[in-house]
């Protein structure tokens, strides 16, 4: 693994570093390309949320990450991105932002369904519902073309008790919409640390990637690094490549961009 899009930054008021810090330990790990990909914010009304940045620092966040990019020019690739919800009501407003940032590329990080304020995050379901939404979700935003790649597909099984017909159900259907929009599954190396923390499996869950082994679909590695540190964890890294290897489950660390 030298190529790594899920990058995190103190922006979100849950990570540590800057964005140089970043690249610094990337560099130093041996990497060859890095992406920012900070939690995209939104046009909240009467909202301020505690995981994102306001819509005002994205002129700091975009300068930031194009600075580090010059500054490591010819030594390391530098990527422009966000990771994001599917909120159909605001896609208007990100495509805008899109566009006037020259972002690269978004990541899918579906962590509320229809709305932040008064939402549930999905990492803490308990009801067949929310995982059936969170599934439709997933899937619609998908098939819009406008994400690069599924961050934490499987989150649904951080708070859910049991692997059950329904979880089942909404890891198949995310998988084949993942076959069939070409859009890689990420095999998440925070979930593995939030695993071993909460003493359970969370995710990556087993379950779920028995069926992406199943069914051979497309997987990619993704730090979701939110200290410096995470790009110095080769152990983790290497765990993550074995058990994909062993599974027999093809991985890419390339994405679609939104210039291709």
């Amino acid at each position: 693994m030298t190529r790594n899009y899920h990058t995190h930054t103190s922006r979100c008021f849950h990570a540590k570093g800057a964005d140089v810090d970043y690249a610094a330990a990337a560099k130093q790990s041996g990497f060859s390309a890095i992406g920012f990909s900070d939690h995209s914010p939104w046009p909240f009304r009467d909202y301020v949320s505690g995981m994102r940045m306001p819509a005002s620092a994205l002129d700091d966040y975009a300068q930031s990450v194009y600075a580090v990019r010059e500054q490591y020019k010819g030594a390391l690739d530098i990527l422009f991105g966000l990771e994001c919800e599917y909120f159909p009501q605001y896609l208007p407003w990100l495509c805008a932002m899109a566009e006037k940032y020259a972002l690269q590329y978004v990541i899918l990080g579906h962590h509320f369904c229809g709305d932040e304020p008064g939402g549930v995050y999905n990492g803490s379901l308990t009801t067949a519902e929310g995982v059936l939404r969170y599934q439709k979700d997933v899937c619609d935003a998908m098939r819009t073309g406008l994400f690069s790649y599924v961050a934490h597909p499987d989150l649904y099984m951080r708070g859910y008790p049991v692997f059950d017909k329904v979880c089942e159900q909404a890891a198949r259907a995310i998988i084949e919409t993942a076959i069939e929009t070409q859009t890689p599954l990420e095999y998440n190396l925070l979930g593995l640390q939030h695993s071993k923390a909460d003493g359970k499996t969370g995710y990556p869950h087993q379950r779920f990637w028995d069926l992406v082994a199943e069914y051979k679909a497309t997987a990619i590695i993704g730090i979701d690094a939110h200290t410096p540190d995470a790009y110095l964890d080769l152990a983790t890294i290497e765990a993550a490549e074995t058990f994909l290897r062993e599974k027999g489950i093809p991985v890419t660390d390339r994405i679609r961009l939104l210039t291709d």
